[in-house]
């Protein structure tokens, strides 16, 4: 009597599919339940929301002058005051939030699109490609952060696309090092060996099999690099390398602001304030997220 077969179904496309929408969905809902990451992620929506309708938000024209209104306190026709030649400060930093926010999200792509495919190589590759790879980043990493984006916005001049680049760059060598020990630490699975075993060329197993599983750790670091990068966005505008005058930002607005801190307060308070709130909301939210991809954590 022949011995019954062993059928193993395996799951439909569909069923494929619908696990993903799910992961994310998982993901969210664990994010929102921590009160800190919910309010954090509002503040977050807020800022952007005010950023993409600053030309409806904002009550006034952020580069209009008024030397009748010059340094005037909070009132109800200037929420915020006015500044040093009359601008109100409330419609500035509403538009410097377009400044800050894109400073920190194209940033971080241009240390994203550098960082992961150099970070998986050198993991992946191993060898003499990994030494050479890493040195390099040791070396970048050797200058601090702030400085090595000074000195490159510095070099390519004073503009905010330079200052972005220069932001980007300086971040990279953090996203080459995440890459490379999450790559290594993923090439040794059993599921990476296996689909080397059945014959998988070197770079589709890297881009099909590494890539997606090293994701989570980058997302929790790209949001924190966020924050890092509108600190150096506002410092370079504040050094008069970033966003050029009279177009607001909030790191010019704080150098403007310097210089009437006693007589003025309210012209350093609102930059100052809005800054610190988008950085400890990416940072509050980094938090939140790696803890909500991990599972340990549910």
């Amino acid at each position: 009597m022949n011995a019954p077969l062993a059928v193993t179904l395996s799951p439909s496309p569909l069923a494929v599919e619908a696990r993903a929408p799910s992961m994310r969905t998982t993901v969210l809902r664990r994010l929102v339940q921590r009160p800190s990451a919910a309010i954090g992620l509002v503040i977050i929506v807020l800022f952007v929301v005010a950023a993409l309708l600053a030309p409806w938000l904002a009550p006034y024209d952020p580069i209009a002058t008024s030397f009748s209104t010059v340094r005037k306190a909070p009132s109800a026709a200037h929420w915020f005051g006015t500044d040093d030649i009359g601008r109100d400060v409330l419609s500035r930093v509403i538009f410097g939030a377009r400044a800050s926010l894109l400073a920190g999200v194209v940033s971080v792509l241009i240390s994203l699109s550098i960082g992961v495919p150099t970070g998986l190589l050198a993991g992946y590759a191993g060898g003499r490609t990994d030494m050479l790879i890493s040195r390099i980043t040791d070396a970048l990493l050797a200058c601090p952060f702030l400085i090595l984006a000074i000195a490159l916005a510095a070099f390519l001049g004073p503009s905010l696309t330079n200052a972005m680049i220069a932001i980007g760059i300086s971040a990279t060598p953090i996203f080459i090092r995440l890459t490379r020990g999450t790559t290594i630490a993923v090439k040794a699975e059993d599921f990476v060996l296996a689909a080397r075993a059945i014959g998988n060329a070197p770079w589709r197993v890297a881009l099909r099999h590494v890539l997606p599983n090293i994701v989570p750790p980058l997302l929790v670091q790209a949001t924190l690099a966020i924050a890092a990068a509108v600190i150096a966005e506002a410092s370079l505008s504040f050094l008069g390398l970033g966003q050029q005058p009279p177009q607001p930002s909030w790191g010019s607005m704080l150098n403007t602001a310097k210089n009437y801190i006693d007589n003025a307060p309210w012209m350093a308070i609102w930059p100052g304030v809005s800054i610190f709130l988008l950085v400890l909301s990416f940072n509050i939210v980094g938090d939140g997220l790696r803890d909500a991809l991990d599972p340990r954590h549910a």
